[in-house]
């Protein structure tokens, strides 16, 4: 299940999982996703004094393919900061579902490396997706 470009993936994330901006919960996440074009984009947490207004790094980097000109994700890497596995929390799994198909590789790791893969369509099942409107 790992590909090629994971470990280009999993440098990128843990590069920009250091610039998080958490000084509420500490907690750093970084996520690498593979373009169309095999392009990696990255993004971090924002976190804010009034908590539902922070950004996941999911988000973050969603911003940064569509204005980057991308339009969809082949591949994910997510790292947070404990020992255990970061998951896309449910939000960013039906953000990441607006711009990747339900076979699309989720690389869950922490800092010290790869710890689980799943496939968007098995971390969000009977999702409602572009194809559904």
């Amino acid at each position: 299940m790992i590909s090629k470009n994971f470990e280009k993936l999993f440098k990128e994330a843990i590069k920009v999982r250091e610039r998080a901006y958490v000084p509420y919960s500490k907690f750093k996440v970084g996520v690498a996703f593979l373009t169309e074009d095999n392009s990696v984009v990255v993004g971090c947490n924002v976190e804010n004094a009034a908590y539902p207004q922070s950004q996941c790094a999911e988000a973050s980097a969603i911003g940064s393919l569509i204005s980057e000109g991308f339009s969809s994700i082949k591949e994910v890497v997510v790292i947070g900061s404990g020992k255990l596995l970061c998951s896309p929390c449910g939000g960013c799994r039906q953000r990441l579902r607006e711009f990747a198909s339900l076979d699309v590789h989720i690389h869950m790791c922490n800092s010290k490396g790869h710890l689980q893969t799943s496939t968007l369509g098995e971390l969000l099942p009977n999702s409602f997706g572009p194809e559904n409107l």
